[in-house]
């Protein structure tokens, strides 16, 4: 398994579910922990994303980055697909 660390934008963002939809909140807590196991599994982004992988959580994306040397995800983002895609 993995290490990982979360960027303090979405953090920001985990606590804020935590308190408004702890649902929405377990979900991506799951989707984090089977991330953990197997990051490789997911799809890897290019262009001005490249070196980020995603996953899918309903409408919304979440958004890491794995350090295979150190074996570390870094999980960067969760917002809405049309929110990831413009930045």
């Amino acid at each position: 398994m993995y290490e990982y660390d979360i960027e303090d934008g979405l953090k920001r963002t985990l606590g804020k579910l935590y308190k408004k939809n702890m649902h929405t909140y377990e979900r991506i807590m799951n989707k984090m922990q089977d991330i953990l196991e197997e990051p490789n599994r997911y799809k890897h982004l290019r262009h001005d994303k490249k070196g980020e992988c995603r996953v899918h959580i309903g409408s919304y994306v979440l958004t890491f980055e794995i350090n295979e040397n150190e074996r570390l995800v870094v999980f960067l983002d969760y917002d809405h697909h049309d929110k990831i895609y413009k930045r």
